[in-house]
């Protein structure tokens, strides 16, 4: 067969496959339970506590049944979380048992087998005789989608290097994908991603849209000169919230029971386990992670982008904290290509396009703001931990990080105008936090053809922008950017963190 026939061949598999089908399972009765042909069945891919949490709101969507849940981890065993007893708690109000454990070795809930528990004892509430076993828990993604014939769609809550992998694997099965940030953790991947749900057309929602603010009052006050030609934008994060590692572990601790490492590393390179590669705090480690931008940024300057057509910088420039050490009675400093540092500020300079002038993003983290403006000073106010700034020739508009509550500084020149309202993109008063993109996202999978706005094809220049900023704080130094070629022009050893070097087994265009 010729390449185009096995490509048309494949759409058409693709196609059939995400056609929304009847769900061959037992379900609950009773009020406002929607009819077995009208739920999307759907496997959790990644129950660690961040997965456990988005769980707790997916469970009581009515069109969705999670069926399969899916983690290399089997156990609560090692997890680490923002305290002690808030998941647990959480779950324990949602699946109503007052006196609920996750097992293992603390109170941090995670792993497959308490993953499978939630589920069923969720959807047990409600069950003639309160019991329930419709879930099936797997170790290996690959495992579940040959045995779980009747899958419609996948949640993603993997590590960052997993996200892609997974997620073309899906959709390539003809499966609607819900992933959160980032698409990858590499830039080739990313677009890989996109790419696929643009070939098989699938339904995708891609998380963090849900948190994005409006541009709508800050474009109105661009567009009109209120602070003339935009030259700027800045945006601040309180992140990283984690250990941010100036060494390897050096250590070599046993892979506890029931985690199977091999998975766990999936597409990276060979290394022995260590605690401190997994859970919580992976988004430190380059191979792992995405670093604060991808786990902020996304929440933050997606509609930016979108707004004002950013995409394809010429050039990427970091500045960056880093470790030193004394080695042979000399100081010295440590080479890190392997940790995100504790703090940094990355600039990217965006051509002219369209009507829009060539204008400079900064992103600041661990600390790091911007100056002090003048008008803020006037003000007797401060750049907030957490914020976003459009600077202007002629004035400036400070907001809340996701552009919440915009507003020109100094403050009389907000005088007679009415403050501006936050956005609010999910689901208010009770029932399940159900936002606009993952609604649309639902009836996409039942057949409507208008995507949800979280869509995958809508995250190509946030997705660029965040793998660009990886690759610019690995290299320490500034990089030249030829976006339509993808290649860095002035430090080709750059280059080769586009992408990886995959292991067998684990390659996301083979999968």
């Amino acid at each position: 067969m010729t390449s185009d026939q096995n490509r048309r061949n494949f759409l058409t598999a693709a196609a059939g496959a995400a056609a929304f089908t009847i769900v061959p399972r037992h379900v609950l009765g009773g009020q406002g339970v929607v009819a077995p042909s009208d739920q999307i069945t759907l496997a959790h891919i990644g129950t660690g506590t961040e997965g456990l949490r988005e769980m707790l709101d997916l469970l009581a969507i009515p069109e969705i049944r999670i069926v399969a849940v899916c983690d290399p981890n089997q156990h609560a065993s090692g997890y680490r979380d923002w305290d002690k007893t808030g998941l647990r708690n959480s779950i324990r109000t949602a699946i109503g048992k007052p006196d609920w454990r996750p097992g293992a070795d603390g109170v941090v809930p995670g792993g497959r087998e308490v993953g499978k528990d939630v589920v069923e004892s969720y959807y047990a509430k409600n069950k003639p005789g309160g019991t329930y076993k419709g879930c099936a828990a797997y170790a290996d993604f690959r495992e579940m989608f040959d045995k779980e014939k009747d899958l419609n769609a996948v949640k993603i809550m993997t590590p960052d290097h997993l996200h892609a992998l997974i997620g073309i694997a899906a959709m390539k099965r003809g499966k609607h994908v819900i992933v959160h940030k980032p698409l990858s953790n590499r830039l080739t991947e990313a677009r890989l991603m996109i790419e696929t749900a643009r070939q098989t057309g699938v339904s995708t929602h891609f998380m963090p849209w849900d948190s994005n603010g409006s541009m709508d009052q800050v474009m109105t006050w661009i567009n009109d000169g209120s602070i003339g030609t935009l030259r700027e934008i800045h945006n601040c994060t309180n992140r990283p919230v984690w250990p941010q590692w100036p060494a390897l572990p050096t250590d070599k601790p046993p892979v506890p029971e029931g985690f199977d490492w091999n998975l766990w590393l999936g597409p990276e390179a060979e290394r022995p386990y260590h605690p401190d590669y997994t859970h919580m705090v992976f988004r430190g480690w380059y191979d792992f992670g995405g670093g604060s931008m991808a786990d902020m940024g996304h929440y933050s300057l997606w509609t930016v982008f979108n707004a004002l057509n950013l995409e394809g910088p010429t050039s990427i420039e970091p500045m960056l904290s880093h470790n030193c050490e004394i080695r042979d009675s000399a100081a010295d400093t440590i080479v890190n290509d392997f940790s995100f540092p504790t703090a940094s500020v990355v600039r990217f300079k965006y051509p002219a396009r369209g009507q829009r002038p060539a204008v400079d993003l900064f992103w600041y983290e661990g600390g790091m703001r911007p100056p002090l403006p003048d008008e803020l000073e006037e003000d007797h106010g401060a750049i907030p931990a957490e914020a976003m700034m459009f600077v202007g020739d002629k004035g400036k508009i400070l907001a809340g990080f996701n552009i919440q509550t915009p507003r020109l500084i100094p403050q009389r020149r907000m005088q007679g105008m009415a403050a501006t309202q936050p956005v609010a993109r999910r689901q208010q008063g009770g029932g399940p936090r159900i936002s606009e993109g993952l609604q649309q996202w639902v009836k996409a999978c039942k057949g409507d053809k208008q995507q949800s706005k979280g869509s995958f094809l809508n995250a190509g220049p946030i997705s660029e922008a965040v793998n660009l900023y990886a690759i610019a704080l690995r290299t320490g130094r500034r990089l030249l950017y030829d976006a339509q070629n993808t290649r860095f022009t002035n430090y080709e050893a750059a280059n080769k963190y586009l992408s990886r070097e995959y292991r067998k087994g684990f390659d996301p265009a083979t999968v």
